[in-house]
């Protein structure tokens, strides 16, 4: 009996010793082994041992295997030896708990957590479980099991404050929800713990930014926290300075930013980021400046806000120094900075270099991908961002839709359409931006139907208080001939920027309201909002429409004299376009004489429509050699000088203006006008014969002009650019492209409904002329856009007043 007691724990002794040694193995291997994929093939090595030998570890060494199978992304290896517990102590639950949370598997988290016995549950696993959450977004699944935690007498700590204050963090979007748990914080006594002090900071800066929070209110809450703080650490700093920077306070940040005594590069790196999100450049680089003296060395975030800085501001070669820095000082140069390399790059023109940055790099990711396409885009070379596309191994939402915009913006609506389309049958997420695209395709091609099918689709989606979609809808109803329409989205924006005031100008200055559209450039000033250049190209424009030239005048004057905006060259062909239409020829002749630069075709052609309109033919002739010589294989020169002669009467000289266009090899753009009638486009050209009810057309035309004669319509031959007999003129008048369409819709468009005609080219003066009489002898409002403008014909009348 005595040998077997003896024996008995001799074996004991030994298992004990085992036991301590592989205990021993696994302490070390977590504290010396930091490489995940040696540490892992250690940790299967000294586990085989244990099988091998028949060692049967205990709950302590199994529960020490499991934490670091998960530690080294041995989580498979953990849930078997998990599994084979018949009965895991609380350790072995929480460590399953964390490992699964970290590896993005919340519910299997909770699965363990719910099958945990309330009897063996601590603060520990619940922390682990609500860590989880708030690790994986979702704040509100932590604040539930925050509060079942309380309720079921569980004490929380200073660890479960921390991570249920992250989880606020997430969710937030309201005061009293920052209060409430502030409130329980000091009742636990928890804020003497800086970590928990830290986190309740950030809660409320974050809930600051939420637009339903006041900013102010929220971000003196955390300021008071900081500064009651007995003690800071580094996060205490960041989490502030973070906080005024992301709310737009960057005084407050500087001056907490100053008070730092040794300042740390994430804080730098914070009010630098800062100032260039605000557009303040120099207060950037000089931020800069004094870090680099400060002795500290810019990082990837650091050089990633430069280079930022530097596109956004134009300022090539300070960047091409950083990049130089970059390579100097780095010798592996994170992706981020490559991308804002690239960004720089294309933003200052340099869109060939951008690209040889792009293939330099070893790595690339979507961010990469989708600089390299919006510099095709935005430079307009669409062929080859339409490769670049089809080449991106990965598309995102956003490469979606800098494509569909781009085809948009550079004509090419159509095409537009089908790729929205096939986002949409990817099953790719229809963000507002990609609607926004879509709505401008339609915008491009007049597809009035279309585009009000995607504007109720954005609103079943809740997208109807996009800023970008309000801004596409504007320009697209002002573009369809819907101005109303374009007013309506315009008003009832929850938000408008310059942009939109922009787009609202330009729409009714295109149909004719020069008034209203200067009306609206004045309250736009009159609410603070600053214009830029594109807002005095809408207004000039739209003053040169109606015919305001003292107003459209002093626009162009207070450009660089109050808003220090230098004219470009379009303004000054806007400018000379207000001055020749109004017949102020040899004005805008001084003006082309004292340009600060070589007048270019856009500069010529106002002036030769003018002199066309008005029967200046010698100053025609000036601005036509003029054009001779910038685009001689522009057909619109030739035409406007052989209309100028022919409607002086010099028909020879018209003849041989034709003949020289023949002889130059040039084409003209055959006059082109379309309507849509039950979902099919219908187009007509001038003198058409191919449309297989033209006969139809013609014959009620002759119908409408015997009407439309008994009213006072008299055809303007002097339009016809041709010497002939009267007769023949009228003829050639009656067979204009707009004329055919406008009375093909009259034909077939239920009675009353508007007829919405499309024309590539200027309408001329005899058709312009004809609708009027049309709207009012069908008594149907006609609207007609042509190459220039839109007309809206009403009982007898044009939106334009005869001025265009």
């Amino acid at each position: 009996m005595k040998n077997a007691v003896k024996t008995s724990l001799q074996n004991q002794s030994a298992t004990g010793s085992i036991a301590n040694f592989y205990a021993v193995q696994l302490q070390l291997l977590c504290r010396e082994h930091k490489h995940a994929t040696s540490a892992s093939a250690l940790l299967r090595s000294i586990h085989a041992n244990m099988i091998t030998s028949g060692f049967s570890p205990r709950s302590h060494i199994l529960n020490s295997l499991i934490n670091i199978y998960c530690k080294n992304s041995g989580l498979v290896y953990a849930k078997h030896l998990f599994d084979r517990i018949p009965q895991p102590d609380v350790v072995a639950r929480t460590t399953m708990i964390a490992a699964y949370s970290a590896s993005g598997e919340p519910k299997l988290a909770r699965e363990v957590f719910d099958k945990t016995p309330l009897s063996i549950r601590d603060t520990v696993c619940y922390n682990a479980m609500i860590t989880g959450y708030s690790h994986n977004n979702n704040g509100h699944a932590a604040i539930k099991l925050f509060l079942d935690m309380r309720w079921k007498n569980f004490q929380p700590d200073e660890y479960t404050y921390t991570s249920v204050l992250a989880a606020l963090a997430l969710i937030a979007d309201h005061e009293m929800h920052c209060r409430q748990l502030h409130c329980a914080v000091a009742k636990s006594g928890m804020t003497n713990f800086k970590c928990v002090v830290n986190a309740l900071i950030s809660v409320y800066v974050r809930c600051a930014s939420s637009p339903l929070a006041s900013s102010l209110l929220l971000m003196d809450s955390a300021s008071k926290l900081f500064y009651e703080m007995p003690e800071r650490d580094d996060l205490s700093w960041t989490t502030i300075i973070t906080g005024y920077v992301k709310n737009d306070d960057l005084d407050a940040a500087r001056k907490v930013f100053d008070g730092m005594d040794e300042k740390l590069l994430v804080a730098w790196n914070a009010m630098i980021s800062g100032y260039v999100h605000k557009g303040f450049i120099f207060e950037a680089l000089d931020m800069l400046r004094k870090m680099y003296l400060a002795g500290m060395k810019p990082d990837e975030f650091t050089c990633t806000s430069i280079l930022s800085a530097c596109a956004d501001a134009g300022l090539f070669l300070l960047g091409k120094q950083v990049h130089a820095y970059v390579r100097r000082t780095e010798e592996k140069i994170h992706v981020s900075v490559y991308n804002a390399l690239i960004t720089l790059y294309w933003k200052c023109g340099r869109v060939d270099d951008a690209r040889k940055v792009f293939d330099n790099l070893v790595f690339k990711d979507l961010v990469s991908w989708n600089a390299v396409l919006s510099a095709y885009v935005s430079a307009g070379r669409i062929n080859e961002a339409k490769l670049f596309f089809d080449e991106m191994p990965e598309k995102n939402s956003l490469a979606w839709t800098v494509m569909i915009s781009g085809l948009a913006q550079n004509g090419l609506g159509e095409d537009g359409l089908k790729l929205f389309n096939q986002m949409r049958v990817k099953g790719i997420e229809l963000c507002d931006y990609a609607f926004a695209g879509a709505i401008t395709s339609c915008a491009v091609l007049g597809a009035l139907e279309t585009g009000c099918q995607l504007h109720a689709q954005l609103i079943q989606r809740g997208y109807d208080s996009s800023l970008s979609a309000g801004n596409a809808l504007v320009t697209f109803y002002g573009r369809s001939g819907v101005i109303e329409a374009a007013r309506n989205v315009f008003l009832t924006m929850p938000y408008v920027d310059l942009v939109s005031w922009n787009a609202l100008v330009a729409a009714l200055g295109q149909h004719g309201y020069g008034v209203q559209a200067v009306e609206l450039f004045e309250q736009m000033l009159d609410e603070n909002i600053m214009p830029d250049r594109i807002s005095f190209l809408t207004v000039i424009s739209a003053c040169s429409h109606a015919g305001l030239v003292e107003k459209g005048r002093h626009y162009f004057n207070i450009m660089h004299s109050v808003y220090k905006i230098s004219p470009g060259e379009d303004h000054y062909a806007r400018l000379i376009d207000l001055l020749s239409r109004a017949g102020r020829l040899l004005e805008a002749k001084e003006v082309i004489q004292n340009m600060p630069y070589k007048p270019g075709a856009p500069i010529w052609e106002a002036l030769l429509a003018g002199c066309r309109t008005h029967r200046n033919v010698d100053l025609g002739v000036e601005a036509a050699e003029q054009l001779f010589e910038l685009t001689p294989q522009h057909d619109g020169t030739y035409i406007l000088l052989a209309n100028t002669f022919a409607a002086a009467g010099r028909w020879d000289d018209a003849a041989k203006v034709r003949k020289l266009m023949r002889d130059q090899g040039v084409k003209k753009e055959p006059g082109c006008s379309w309507i849509k009638v039950e979902n099919t486009v219908h187009v007509f050209l001038v003198g058409d014969t191919a449309h297989p009810e033209i006969q139809v057309v013609y014959n009620y035309l002759e119908e409408l002009r015997l009407r439309m004669r008994k009213m006072g319509y008299v055809p303007d031959t002097q339009y016809v650019l041709h010497d002939m007999e009267t007769e023949q003129k009228e003829y050639a008048l009656s067979t204009h492209s707009e004329k055919l369409a406008v009375v093909f819709g009259l034909l077939k468009l239920p009675r009353g409904a508007t007829i919405r005609v499309f024309k590539n080219l200027r309408i001329c003066g005899d058709c312009h002329n004809a609708f009027k009489f049309m709207s009012k002898v069908e008594a149907r409002e006609i609207i007609v856009r042509d190459g220039n403008r839109f007309h809206h014909f009403r009982d007898g009348e044009c939106s334009c007043g005869n001025y265009w």
